[in-house]
């Protein structure tokens, strides 16, 4: 082989097979079920600990990019966390807010909880606007395409952001609104 080219990665059948969406990698570190996790997952679902957690978010998304969505603040809890990059409906410019997501398969699941304020966050308009987007995750930038959860499955995938933290429940019980649930798909 020529220097400087190294051999491609062999694609792991595990996460791929010829005429079938390639899943998206998993990376997750810590746990969910430590005695830290679950204190921190209850602290998170009050209102004190969502204003913590939306200041972290800064320094969250600054570690997120820099390790291209390997490490995140919340890692050592247990917390899967992805980069998203959406196209700001009005100025056209990326926008990047990391979030937690459900994995299954080809499809990742995102939530658009605000922490249960009264507005939508904004990614969730720019999705609205331009489905196209990119997620960050497990050191990979992959293109993907959302598009909105609809009833009778979105009760469902929210209940699996419950599993992960409590917490979605608290933000879902403080807002009138119908929390946006988007589907990720590779492009």
């Amino acid at each position: 082989m020529p220097p400087g080219r190294e051999a491609a990665e062999p694609r792991d059948p595990c996460r791929y097979s010829p005429g079938m969406a390639e899943h998206f990698p998993d990376r997750q570190w810590g746990s969910r079920t430590n005695l830290f996790a679950r204190a921190a997952s209850r602290f998170a679902a009050t209102k004190p600990g969502s204003r913590l957690v939306r200041a972290l978010t800064p320094l969250d998304r600054a570690v997120l990019e820099r390790t291209g969505g390997k490490y995140t603040v919340l890692g050592p809890i247990g917390a899967p966390i992805v980069l998203l990059t959406t196209i700001g409906r009005k100025s056209g410019q990326p926008r990047t807010q990391p979030l937690l997501y459900v994995h299954e398969g080809d499809t990742l699941y995102v939530i658009g909880s605000n922490f249960g304020q009264a507005h939508h966050p904004a990614w969730t308009a720019n999705l609205l606007a331009n489905p196209t987007a990119t997620v960050a995750i497990a050191g990979e930038r992959i293109q993907v395409t959302a598009t909105p959860v609809r009833d009778p499955d979105k009760e469902a995938v929210f209940q699996r952001f419950i599993d992960i933290t409590g917490a979605y429940a608290a933000y879902r019980s403080r807002t009138t609104r119908d929390l946006r649930i988007f589907a990720l798909r590779r492009t």
